[in-house]
């Protein structure tokens, strides 16, 4: 009776696994119909690609780059995760999308958790007015008037490319005050909608926003800006990263991606409107927010990618490692800010974390129709060029913050420049890379003892010798800079029991004060 029991019972499971299995069978088989009878035949897999809403990412999610990409067999899959760009470093890291966005910024902090998972591929894009810091008029008109200010709220979005900005801006003018530490000041928000609230309704002094918040705000008279994306450069950089594994296993894939996106980025290019018109449609954004968003990016192009940032030339030709530059200047600024109590890249070599060869096999194989023009509506020149100012020219400018700087180290009674002086300027040059749109003021001081005309024409001197350092050596144009020596009629104010010869000593000094038109 047992036995009979028994063998029923594995009858029984026998049964159900075959049932369960034909099941599965029949599903695989009916799959397997719809798709040999259909254009789906030609599908040999999916991409799945993690984004956030940045219109700098349009073009790669695009309707164009989604047919390009099925052309060549693929279906692309752009998954919007929120800017959850901790939780997108982790799927990146697990296999769940073969590639990903990010900004350096996010990237250098998000995926050292997963020891950098992705291998970046390409730069994407730059943004040039898509963030802001502005601050109400009545509490602080320029960056130099946070140094004294007081206590100041400070309003933004944690671990956004806003508040990247912030930092970037606190550590390049020694503004520590722009990233408050006590709760009553630092005012995290879940959004830029939600800063610009706070501060149109004065409860916070500064806020860092992005487009379209960024012109709301401005609109409003009690508003001042007091820095923007437009005036910088290589701050915010968006980056295209695939991940490591998958590159391994199907580079040609990683190849197709590319030189799909360039051709899309491409039409977009010389069809401007059309461009606009499917923003509009895709994001249900009027023409005033799409246009004003769509300003605020400055795209690159595969010339860009590889003569600009990945180092690419042809025979003879010159190009450029930014992206390397950005990596470096960006983990700089988040050892400054704290993020970091060192370079958190393994053997602090930059280039483990970019693959260039992809973009090496585009240049070559000559991809028809690209040219160097970088972002759309733009001309393309790095640094504006600067019209001479006579002295009224440059008394009508309006100062934008003082570059941080360390001591600017004389021999006494001389202007000339020693091996240190010469390093901090060269560092100073780099900082000044970043902010390409603004003129220079460069300040000579001296002490307060002494004969009053000697010591003018010393500081006047010493100045001059900045500034003619900074031009030969850096290749700054001499439009852009305006020597000026005080003498020590400007003298700083002295510390509490502080030494006279000390103060002495801190009174030589030469600043570097970036201006720009009033706005």
């Amino acid at each position: 009776m047992n036995k009979r029991l028994v063998g029923v019972f594995l009858l029984l499971v026998i049964g159900g696994l075959l049932l369960v299995g034909g099941k599965y069978v029949w599903v695989y088989l009916a799959d397997k119909q719809q798709r040999t009878t259909s254009d789906a035949v030609r599908t040999k897999g999916k991409l799945r690609l993690a984004v956030d809403s940045w219109i700098g990412y349009f073009p790669l999610c695009s309707r164009d780059m989604k047919e390009e990409m099925h052309r060549s067999g693929y279906l692309l899959e752009c998954v919007d995760d929120k800017a959850d760009y901790k939780g997108r470093m982790q799927a990146l890291a697990e296999g769940e999308y073969e590639f990903a966005v990010a900004t350096v910024d996010s990237y250098l902090l998000n995926g050292r958790a997963h020891d950098y998972p992705g291998a970046v591929i390409a730069v994407l894009d730059e943004s040039k007015g898509g963030d802001a810091i502005v601050a109400r008029r009545d509490r602080v008109a320029n960056l130099d008037a946070v140094r004294s200010g007081g206590e100041l709220r400070v309003a933004f979005t944690p671990d956004s490319p806003s508040h990247y900005l912030l930092k970037a801006a606190a550590d390049h003018f020694d503004l520590p005050a722009l990233l408050p530490v006590r709760n009553d000041l630092r005012l995290t928000t879940a959004g830029s909608e939600k800063a610009l609230a706070k501060l149109l309704a004065g409860t916070t002094d500064i806020a860092v926003l992005w487009e379209p918040d960024v012109s709301r705000a401005l609109a409003d008279n009690r508003i001042v800006k007091l820095l923007g994306t437009e005036e910088t450069e290589r701050l915010i950089v968006d980056i295209l990263i695939a991940n490591r594994k998958y590159l391994q296993r199907q580079p040609e894939v990683v190849s197709l991606l590319l030189a799909g996106y360039f051709k899309v980025l491409k039409k977009f290019r010389d069809e401007p409107e059309r461009l606009r018109q499917e923003v509009m449609t895709e994001t249900g954004l009027n023409k005033e927010v799409a246009e004003t968003m769509l300003k605020g990016v400055g795209w690159q192009s595969l010339i860009d990618n590889c003569e600009k940032w990945f180092g690419i030339a042809g025979p003879g030709g010159r190009a450029e490692e930014r992206l390397i530059g950005v990596i470096d200047a960006t983990v700089g600024i988040l050892v400054n800010s704290g993020d970091f109590s060192e370079s958190p890249i393994p053997d602090r070599d930059s280039y483990r974390l970019i693959k260039r060869s992809f973009l090496e096999e585009l240049y070559a194989g000559g991809v028809s129709g690209f040219t160097k023009t970088a972002g759309f509506g733009r001309d393309g020149r790095e640094q504006p060029a600067f019209p001479t100012l006579d002295e009224a020219g440059w008394a009508n400018l309006a100062e934008v913050g003082t570059l941080k700087l360390k001591p600017i180290i004389f021999q006494h009674g001389s202007s000339e420049l020693d091996l240190l002086a010469r390093t901090e300027l060269d560092a100073a040059a780099e900082k000044l890379s970043h902010y390409p749109q603004f003129r220079v003021v460069v300040k000579g001081h001296t002490g307060t003892r002494g004969d009053a005309r000697e010591n003018l024409l010393l500081s006047q001197a010493r100045a001059n010798g900045v500034a003619e350092y900074l031009h030969t050596r850096h290749g700054i144009e001499p439009a852009r800079l305006h020597a000026v020596g005080f003498g020590g009629d400007k003298p700083l104010p002295a510390k509490d029991n502080e030494p006279p010869r000390a103060y002495q000593q801190r009174l030589l000094r030469v600043e570097l004060v970036l201006v720009r038109e009033e706005l």
